[in-house]
């Protein structure tokens, strides 16, 4: 399997493991070590007798304490200094973590794998509360994920970040692979006046023909008053981003079986083509053929705001109020610009690894020359196979806001009584008149072959045109179809929690927990789109002005991966001066083929509307016990949690009218305007135990044991009530969705082990075991059936009369034309559409709904955890890696009509960081690497390639306060790759580049 720009993980590991080798553990004095303070020198400046830490090793002490003292398998990451976080993003910061893994949207982490369980198998919470999620991702589609996006959240304004990685009574229920818990500052965390400021600059050198700095600016101030009876904090942050992204992107056709001959297929033996087939496919063999690819870029910008207020009030030392408000906004904006190639499946050849999976080593397709004089669009005669010249804008804002209030009663006895309350939003919409997501193509027509070459890590893709048409001829470029998507997500959430604590003084009991949580979730999540799928052309050449056309080089997109032979350049346009131009001249937005929008936008009307309320009580009850073991120190916490669940679900279901035929294989579905809310309910109940285990053999070593149940809920687009049909079909049929509310929870039944020695105050090693095994997936079923009475024009009357004149081997164009000719009340030749007829055929519809399926699967692996200081030099390093493996793995020798179950994202992840933190001075090299994953499954596979990340960071206090820092993120420039079946079925490439900032900062 070919790795894509990846280091070389073993090196690093070797090299740094034999500096942890070398050096001699000291003497450990954790459990009576004095706290960390703030100050930020060295020993020598402390009083006699205190240890004071600061920095880099005073963040690795504080996780170090919260991972020895907590009960059950948990991890930690906290700031080094209030407002200093050691990764200016969140989800960059827990890559560190041992088993946590991330993924990357626009060259940052957004989202978090835990032991091979993806996004949306683990739960956020913010201060132990249950937080909306407001994830569109491209806007190309319904929203629908519960995964929390770190991009979100700035992470100045956080103090540390807690994994858990096993399950709690006392913890909401929803994670998995864990629960993440991001805690924010408190003013009376740390009494007194303080404060930070922080202002850099940042270079993003993936910039197209750019190196623009942009700011980032944050601060935080906390101080307490009335001796300190009164708290009040306030935290803000803005960030700037310009970033580039650019990408070679296949599509690809189901995996079909060697001895299959459908549409798409290879040509079958015997037949004139399949001399054009070099090492064909054996019978039993899979294999895929592209059905399209590109050349993309894509320029990003990205303005982040963050704030937060607490204020806290302590009238008794028994009674401690908190109020705090958290907000964020994100707002991305994605201009992309392609040049793209489609294949008709015809006049192919393709060469061919052996089996059993068949990777291509190049497709070629060759197309009829133009008829003499033919110009687009044009429904009478062969205009030619068209080259995309397309553009895309993405523009969305994500806005979370947050209310809540706690009150902590210290009551008498040892009981300490807590009520808290949250009314949080997370909502998700476009920012323009256009939509969330919205792509206008233009093309040149008469391309006479086209190759994609797959002996390269990027994809070559190269065309040849017809005697006399220049690909650079601006003014034979012609505007085709347009798509404008509208898309928006809502997520309230409103829970109260009643928690108690009970201390007791000696014995075997050591602490008592009970409480109830109650949790509404309100989700709404509405999409809508106008399409016109005039592909052929929705006007001439002659309508689209040659100065609205600007030529881009594409080798220079891919630097490092361009090969000889890929297309030179291609042409791009302003997004917004090309719809303007497309609605003054064709009403592509007023009168589009399909859907409506709101007058003078191109905001689609909503026809998919689904809306989701579930309501949640869990009261649990933990009872934590104290002894001695065979003389050693133990503890058992032991506890149990029940949770009622009520589901209800609406949505809107828009009802079709009938179907066209709009081009050779392209159909779709006529809305009618009309819709109407369905409405359907669910109900489930959850008794989730937990058991935790420690017993201290050794003078600082633990070696635990947990047993434990969690649950995480169905994502929401499964969950929504009514049947929805693609806009879009084939020959063959169509397809929609059915979504299901009575949906249970995947179930997961977990045990952990794991054995840490505490060798030194900063340092220590551990080994960990768990086992997960996992019940109530969720697969799909596909059912037949017709639907809303729709019929299609293939196969009936007009078609077959069509084939009695031309014969059995008539082309879909030469049909489409006798039909214009003797069948003009039924379509419209001028638009190229064909109207189906109730006397035609009835459509048939692939109906995917999801079902619990009866299939269970295990996930097992190890974790290996270093972290070592070497002992008053000021260096230290951490080496973590981690080893998962599934029941359920995916088998890419069976075609796509063979339905299969597979776990995603599971993957080995390793972590190799060194640092420096004594003089003033801190600097860090971190090595971050994840295995190679399945990244999705279905009728085909998606694979995400290894890859590994260097990144580098160094400050100087120069004076006490101030400081100077520098940042660089993918020193190496790591790219990313994926692919499906075989790794010459690659679906994306996109080159990687380094992120430098630089700053100064001033704390007090």
């Amino acid at each position: 399997m070919r790795s894509f720009n990846a280091s070389s993980l073993s090196r690093l590991l070797v090299s740094v493991s034999a500096i942890g080798i070398a050096a001699v553990p000291h003497a450990a004095t954790a459990q009576n070590a004095p706290a960390v303070t703030g100050d930020s020198r060295s020993q020598a400046d402390a009083p006699e007798g205190d240890i004071v830490v600061t920095g880099i090793r005073a963040s690795l002490r504080r996780s170090l304490d919260i991972k020895r003292d907590s009960q059950g398998v948990v991890d930690a990451i906290s700031a080094e200094e209030i407002g200093k976080f050691p990764d200016t993003n969140l989800a960059e910061s827990l890559q560190r973590i041992t088993g946590v893994s991330i993924d990357r949207s626009n060259g940052e982490g957004s989202l978090v794998t835990v032991r091979g369980f993806g996004p949306e198998f683990n739960l956020v919470t913010l201060n132990g509360r249950q937080m909306p999620t407001a994830l569109i991702g491209d806007g190309g589609s319904a929203p629908s994920s519960r995964s929390f996006d770190f991009a979100n959240l700035a992470s100045e304004g956080v103090a540390a970040v807690e994994v858990y990685k096993s399950g709690r009574a006392s913890i909401e229920s929803g994670g998995i692979g864990s629960t993440i818990n991001i805690r924010t500052p408190r003013p009376f965390d740390r009494p007194g006046t303080r404060g930070s400021l922080a202002v850099k600059g940042v270079m993003d050198t993936s910039q197209n023909g750019k190196n623009d700095v942009t700011p980032e600016v944050s601060g935080i101030f906390s101080t307490t008053l009335a001796d300190d009876r009164i708290g009040f904090a306030v935290i803000g942050s803005y960030q700037k981003r310009k970033a580039s992204t650019n990408q070679a992107i296949v599509g690809w056709r189901d995996g079909y079986l060697g001895n299959e001959n459908n549409w798409g297929s290879l040509a079958p033996p015997g037949t004139p083509r399949a001399a054009n087939i070099t090492n064909r496919p054996g019978p039993t063999d899979v294999y895929q053929v592209p059905q399209n690819a590109s050349y993309e870029f894509n320029n990003i910008n990205r303005e982040r705001i963050n704030g937060q207020a607490v204020l806290q009030f302590r009238p008794t030392d028994a009674l401690t109020a908190t109020i705090d408000y958290t907000y964020s906004r994100n707002t991305v904006e994605t201009r992309n610009s392609n040049v793209g190639i489609w294949f008709n499946h015809d006049d192919t050849s393709s060469s061919w690894t052996n089996g059993p999976v068949a990777g291509p080593v190049f497709y070629t397709e060759r197309f009829a020359a133009p008829d003499a004089g033919c110009v687009a669009p044009s429904t009478t005669c062969n205009v030619g196979k068209d080259l995309s010249y397309s553009g895309s804008l993405t523009a969305n804002r994500a806005e979370n806001k947050s209310l809540g209030g706690n009150l902590v009663w210290k009551a008498p006895g040892g009981m300490t009584v807590t009520l808290d309350a949250h009314h949080s939003t997370a909502e998700v919409k476009p920012t323009n008149k256009y939509g969330s997501n919205m792509s206008v193509g233009t093309a040149i027509f008469g391309v006479q072959n086209q190759t994609i070459n797959f002996d390269h890590d990027l994809p070559v893709i190269s065309y040849n045109m017809a005697p006399g048409i220049d690909p650079l001829n601006a003014a034979l470029v012609t505007p085709t179809g347009s798509a404008f998507r509208n898309a928006y997500f809502r997520d309230e959430i409103n829970q109260v929690q009643l928690s108690s604590h009970y201390d007791h003084q000696g014995g075997f009991l050591d602490s008592l927990d009970f409480g109830v949580s109650y949790v509404q979730n309100k989700v709404r999540s509405a999409f809508g789109t106008i399409q016109n799928d005039t592909w052929g052309g929705i006007g001439p050449a002659s309508s689209l002005p040659d100065n609205m056309l600007s030529l881009a080089t594409l080798p220079n997109l891919f630097p490092g991966l361009a090969q000889s032979g890929m297309a030179q350049k291609f042409y791009t346009f302003n997004f917004e001066q090309m719809v303007d131009l497309l609605e003054s001249k064709f009403q592509a937005c007023s009168k589009p083929r399909s859907g409506t929008a709101a007058p003078g936008t191109c905001l689609a009307d909503f026809n998919t509307d689904r809306r989701i309320t579930e309501k949640t009580i869990a009261p649990y009850l933990q009872v934590a016990t104290k002894f001695d073991a065979f003389d050693n120190p133990a503890h058992i916490v032991a506890g149990l949690r029940y949770e009622t669940t009520n589901v209800s679900s609406s949505a809107l279901v828009p009802v079709p009218s009938r179907t066209q035929w709009v081009s050779d294989n392209e159909f779709n579905v006529v809305l009618s305007g009309d819709s109407t809310f369905t409405q359907f309910r669910g109900q489930y109940q959850n008794w989730l135990p937990s058991v935790d285990f420690d017993i201290s053999p050794l003078h600082n070593v633990k070696l635990r044991a947990s047993y434990s149940h969690t649950i995480t809920r169905a994502a929401y687009d499964v969950m929504q009530g009514g049947r929805t049909l693609d806009g879009l079909f084939r020959v063959g049929g169509g397809t929609g969705a059915q979504g299901n509310p009575g949906l249970i929870p995947y179930k997961s039944k977990n045990i952990d082990l794991s054995a840490e020695w505490y060798y030194g105050r900063d340092s220590y090693i551990s080994i960990g075991y768990f086992h997960k095994n996992v019940a109530n997936f969720i697969s799909t079923t596909r059912v037949d059936t017709t639907a809303f009475g729709l019929t299609t024009p293939v196969g009936g009357p007009r078609y077959n009369a069509a084939l009695a004149a031309l014969g059995a081997n008539a082309t879909a164009t030469q049909i489409r034309q006798y039909i214009f000719a003797h069948y003009p009340q039924s379509s419209n030749a001028a638009q190229g559409l064909i109207y189906a007829l109730p006397e035609d055929p009835a459509l048939n519809f692939q109906i995917t709904t999801p079902v619990n399926s009866d299939q269970t699967a295990s996930i097992h692996g190890w974790e290996f955890a270093v972290q070592h200081s070497f002992w008053d030099t000021g260096f230290g390093a951490i080496l973590n890696y981690t080893i998962v493996d599934g029941s359920a793995k995916y088998d890419n020798s069976k075609p796509a009509t063979v339905t299969q179950f597979a776990l995603t994202g599971l993957s080995n992840s390793a972590n190799a960081v060194a640092f420096f933190d004594k003089y003033g001075i801190q600097a860090r090299v971190a090595y971050n690497w994840r295995g190679e994953f399945l990244q999705a499954t279905g009728p085909n596979p998606t694979y995400t390639e290894a890859y590994g990340q260097v990144d580098a960071s160094a400050s100087y206090e120069f004076r006490k306060g101030m400081s100077v820092f520098a940042e660089a993120i993918n020193l190496t420039g790591a790219g990313r790759r994926q692919h499906q079946r075989s790794d010459r079925n690659v679906t994306l490439v996109s080159p990687g580049f380094a992120r430098y900032a630089v700053g100064v900062r001033a704390a007090f």
